[in-house]
């Protein structure tokens, strides 16, 4: 049986790397798109014609996720790993006082971040119980753990990865039971396009980490017990 694997946000950065490493692994990918004018996946299609599968996908619409779900459903009876990538961050977000906060960004932040990841498994959990895997890999950040959290600022991105954060163990949960698992990474700090342009201050190219984060899943069933594991680039287990 073919391996299948379904990535949100695969437009360009982590995602884009995270998909091309799974097709030259001998997947068959279907990735998410939200930016149609970026042309990465396009190029990456014609050399992969036959194993990469191009879906519309805006994580923060109900609609849109179902419709992709619906999509992938007509091409595939199973998926082995769902990579819930997609994540924004938002300008408004960086104030330090309470007083300056942003209802509507931060609630933005979440519709995205936690409940766009619920939102994708929930819908392509019959297809991952068909799936010999049955695992998802959540991209978190060092943001949502609460342990380590020195920050006076973000309070809606820092809260919606500690919300994604608690989703992933409810999953996780769920998943034991019926031989699956889940998986929450922190990526690094990226050179990556969450706030519209490419940062190029982050020190890890998307590539680098795209690559280490595969090579860790590859022996995912190692860190297969009653806890999801939360985890770094040097596969390192941090604390919730």
């Amino acid at each position: 049986m073919k391996r299948v694997a379904f990535v949100t946000g695969a437009d360009r950065g982590l995602g884009f790397y995270l998909v091309r490493f799974l097709l030259e692994n001998k997947y068959t990918v279907f990735a998410g798109r939200y930016l149609p004018e970026v042309e990465a996946l396009e190029v990456l299609k014609a050399q992969y014609q036959d194993t990469l599968m191009l879906v519309p996908l805006d994580i923060g619409s109900a609609e849109s996720v179902k419709e992709a779900a619906r999509s992938i459903a007509g091409s595939t009876g199973h998926i082995d790993i769902i990579i819930n990538n997609a994540g924004i961050i938002h300008q408004a977000d960086n104030a330090t006082m309470l007083v300056d906060m942003d209802d509507e960004a931060m609630a933005q932040l979440y519709n995205v971040n936690t409940l766009g990841a619920l939102r994708v498994s929930n819908a392509l959990m019959g297809l991952l119980l068909q799936g010999k895997q049955r695992l998802i890999i959540n991209i978190s950040s060092e943001a949502g753990s609460i342990s380590r959290n020195k920050r006076i600022n973000m309070y809606g991105y820092c809260m919606s990865k500690a919300a994604l954060n608690m989703q992933s163990s409810l999953m996780h949960n769920h998943l034991r039971k019926l031989g699956g698992q889940v998986m929450v990474f922190h990526p690094g700090w990226l050179q990556s396009y969450m706030s519209g342009e490419k940062n190029m201050e982050a020190p890890i190219p998307p590539e680098e980490s795209a690559y280490k984060i595969m090579n860790i899943v590859q022996d995912h069933k190692k860190y297969l017990g009653e806890e999801p594991v939360y985890i770094d680039l040097d596969g390192n287990l941090w604390p919730w």
